[in-house]
């Protein structure tokens, strides 16, 4: 995805413990963690600090984009790990995908909205 970043995007990742205790670190050990695969720095992903996603204290972001973006079958909640976003540079949601899409099969999805952004 790093070929996108001159075009615009941008990655957030926001670590979360809800799911199997996958993510018990702290904020630093997730950090130096990430850097270890490239990850973080130089325009890469922007880490966020450790919070939940789903139930009542939930980041507000989280609230808000399952809110536009629900599942299929109406539930809202975040399913596991890796779970992604994709919202266009206007701020408006645009599309939920589950923990195994990969990154590289949003590709269609994040030209499109970095055309519109290129076309505005």
């Amino acid at each position: 995805m790093h070929d996108y970043e001159g075009r615009g995007l941008k990655i957030l990742a926001f670590p979360c413990n809800q799911f199997g205790g996958q993510e018990p670190g702290t904020h630093e050990e997730i950090i130096d963690f990430a850097k270890k695969f490239d990850a973080v720095g130089d325009g890469k992903m922007d880490f966020f600090k450790k919070a939940p996603v789903n139930g009542s204290d939930a980041q507000e972001v989280f609230s808000f984009l399952k809110q536009k973006l629900p599942w299929e079958d109406g539930t809202t909640d975040v399913r596991w790990n890796f779970a992604k976003f994709l919202i266009d540079h206007e701020g408006t949601p645009f599309k939920r995908y589950g923990s195994k899409t990969a990154p590289n099969d949003m590709r269609a999805d994040i030209e499109a909205l970095l055309k519109k952004k290129e076309s505005a």
